[in-house]
């Protein structure tokens, strides 16, 4: 099947997009130029059919076929214990900010399974991989961001301790999604976070360039900011 997978990415790539898709991910230089869409569709096929053969043999060699891999398994069908077993064999696979959040965003399993889920993740906060990290912290920002668990989301975003870029900047991104749905604990948060200066920045940061954010908050956000 993995032959046959890449023949059809390959026939699906455009050139332009190609160029387009690899000037946005940084350090990534095997894009064939396959549009999301186009990915997506894909990957709801599989699914419907033999997918536990494609997953074991789901091919490496570009950036496509690492993205339909993670795509298959939001798609696919399954006990929650089988599920989670294949998204921790495709964890490792992460190797940029774009398989990263598309992956979370598909394993919408999360929401009928969230203390489950919620248990799987923890070990992926403290690992010293960068995108396992961010792995973590985008789970948190798409799954549990609300009101049920929003001190044990800002709580575990606190102790993330990763200086890779991309795990800040997921700790980031996962405080201002928390702010625009949840301003008062969240700000509470704020003002007391253990958060480094690079990350506290960029959240106020994100909060301010929200549009779901009014100008008197965005004000208040701004006086916030820490000074070197």
């Amino acid at each position: 099947m993995e032959q046959s997978i890449k023949q059809q990415l390959t026939a699906m790539a455009e050139e332009p997009y190609r160029k387009f898709a690899s000037s946005l991910i940084p350090n990534v230089d095997n894009v064939l130029g396959v549009r999301l869409p186009a990915l997506r569709k894909l990957a709801r096929t599989i699914a419907k059919g033999d997918w536990r053969d494609y997953v074991r043999s789901a091919g490496t060699d570009t950036f496509e076929e690492v993205m339909l891999h993670g795509m298959v398994i939001g798609c696919v069908r399954a006990d929650v214990e089988e599920l989670l077993e294949l998204v921790a064999a495709f964890v490792p696979r992460i190797d940029n900010w774009s398989v990263c959040d598309s992956f979370c965003n598909g394993l919408k399993f999360a929401k009928k399974h969230r203390e489950r889920v919620w248990e799987f993740l923890q070990p992926y906060f403290a690992s010293p991989n960068e995108y396992d990290v961010r792995f973590a912290v985008v789970m948190l920002l798409q799954y549990y961001a609300d009101e049920e668990y929003i001190e044990r989301t800002l709580g575990l975003l606190d102790g993330v301790r990763h200086e890779g870029y991309y795990a800040k900047m997921a700790v980031a991104w996962a405080v201002s999604i928390c702010y625009v749905k949840l301003p008062e604990p969240t700000m509470a948060y704020l003002r007391s976070s253990g958060l480094d200066d690079f990350t506290y920045n960029k959240a106020l940061q994100k909060i301010i360039e929200s549009l779901a954010v009014s100008a008197d908050d965005k004000s208040r956000i701004r006086a916030m900011k820490r000074r070197a």
